[in-house]
């Protein structure tokens, strides 16, 4: 037994509900698209999961955030897929692929054949068992990536008021899960293994500023350390958690967030493979023409920097997800896939945005102050490469992330931290020519790089200071020449 259609999506995350709305835009018939995925709901926005979903107070619930909804877009119910005629394969494992015959057989045996497939597999979050650790299944301890951990880590805050939490981890899910349990009237223990908070991303004074406010919500940090075993009750459940450093800390609930991997297994060995992910080009399309990635698990060219990266970020996924569709169905109106790296989160009353590369020198600005508006800027070589901002609006937002496109030349570093935001506000309001030359990265492929120049007209206090070097050279000149002519009178 087996069924065939044209497109098929294999993952039902994030960028499997996006693809699906931007086929449906691209003319897709009845019956030629499916989507499989092992979850048993339809595809939805994740980053609700550590969010509204865990308010103790009206919390969020499907259908209300099932995609598109977090990018403002339509909300794809499971009767949105019915109407327009795409099979929705739900709670079904996918248990081998066959690129060269171009077909998917599930974990039940049915064979499904297609034309074009696009995976959008997602990532796994990484269990302790990894690093050597027991107990990923005791009852009350808790993973998030999923609508199923999500609906067991609510369950567990629920059992767990007023008691202690260990959250392992500071990243995304560390930091937005421990203000949720901070909510919930949990304490909260944050283990870190490096100095601070959001460690791939943050500088230390971006991360001094939250685990500031945290602390003062009572969240209490170990950093510089790593745990090494529980502690059980007689039913196996967690009670406390032990360090490296040899302290122990008492644990009703255990949160765990240390990283995610991609779920690339089924396809090693049938596509080249780069940086952890399947690695395709400027389409999304992988070294098998048929075949298209996007997501967690592509490796793509990223045209800004001329290199190959793999991004984790809902962002990502919902933008290549598109782009991916638009290369299938009209492959010659099609471009490069021109993508800003962005990265957001938002926590407690804070919202911050990060865009470009975090990497070079790095200048903050603003009132590092809760409720005031701060930032900073990458810059390397001579050119600004990454910005964050924390508590813009809406405008400012796009600002830092058209400044971050256009990489300017930065002059003068401490020039750059007085006029602070106001700097993108000026670079983005000038004329820009664009240039592009091609550059080979390691792996040989050939990324076009594009480089922004930026017709600046200097900052008034410039001119200010340019006008009185002229106006003092004049006066000089004219002392000389008078003094001169005196002589001879």
């Amino acid at each position: 037994m087996g069924r065939a259609f044209v497109y098929v999506i294999l993952g039902g995350g994030v960028s499997a509900g996006y693809a699906a709305l931007e086929f449906t835009r691209r003319g897709v018939s009845d019956g030629e698209l499916c989507i499989i995925s092992d979850e048993p709901v339809a595809p939805y926005e994740r980053p609700a999961l550590s969010k509204g979903f865990l308010l103790p107070e009206d919390p969020t619930r499907l259908p209300s955030f099932h995609t598109c909804v977090g990018a403002n877009d339509e909300k794809l119910t499971p009767n949105w897929y019915k109407e327009h005629g795409i099979e929705l394969i739900l709670g079904t494992r996918v248990k081998s692929v066959d690129l060269k015959r171009m077909t998917l057989v599930s974990s039940t045996g049915e064979t499904i054949s297609y034309n074009f497939l696009i995976i959008a597999t997602g990532a796994r979050a990484m269990k302790l068992e990894e690093f050597g650790v027991e107990g990923s299944d005791a009852e009350n301890v808790c993973y998030l990536r999923d609508l199923s951990d999500a609906n067991k880590l609510a369950t567990v805050i629920q059992s767990s008021s007023n008691g202690n939490a260990v959250v392992i981890g500071g990243g995304y899910i560390g930091m937005e899960c421990a203000a949720s349990l901070v909510i919930n009237k949990i304490n909260v223990s944050m283990v870190l293994p490096g100095a601070h908070c959001m460690a791939r991303l943050f500088t230390p004074k971006i991360a001094a500023m939250y685990e500031d406010y945290y602390s003062a919500k009572g969240v209490k940090f170990i950093k510089g350390t790593v745990m090494t075993s529980f502690e059980f009750d007689e039913n196996q459940k967690v009670t406390a958690v032990n360090l490296k450093d040899g302290s122990q800390l008492p644990a009703d609930m255990v949160v765990v967030g240390i990283g995610i991997r991609p779920n690339i297994s089924l396809f090693e060995g049938q596509l080249a493979m780069e940086k952890g992910g399947i690695k395709v080009n400027s389409k999304m399309q992988s070294s098998d023409s048929t075949v298209y990635a996007i997501g967690d698990v592509a490796t793509f060219p990223v045209k800004l920097y001329g290199e190959m990266r793999r991004l984790e970020h809902v962002d990502s996924a919902r933008k290549s997800a598109r782009h991916a569709v638009s290369a299938i169905m009209e492959p010659e109106n099609t471009g490069e896939f021109d993508y800003l790296p962005c990265f957001y989160s938002r926590f407690f009353a804070f919202s911050w945005q990060f865009y470009g590369d975090h990497v070079g020198e790095v200048v903050h600005f603003g009132e590092y102050e809760e409720g005031k508006v701060f930032g900073a800027y990458w810059v390397k070589e001579g050119h600004l490469v990454g910005t964050f901002l924390e508590g813009g609006t809406k405008e400012e937002y796009e600002t830092i992330s058209k400044v971050t496109q256009l990489k300017p030349v930065v002059m003068d570093m401490e020039e750059l931290e007085r006029e602070g935001l106001g700097f993108a506000e000026r670079v983005v309001s000038q004329p820009v020519v664009e240039e592009v030359k091609e550059v080979v990265v390691q792996s040989s492929e050939v990324v076009k790089q594009v480089a922004r120049v930026v017709t600046m007209e200097k900052p008034v206090h410039v001119w200010h200071a340019a006008t009185g070097v002229v106006v003092a050279v004049s006066v000089a000149a004219f002392a000389f020449w008078y003094g001169r002519r005196r002589r001879r009178w």
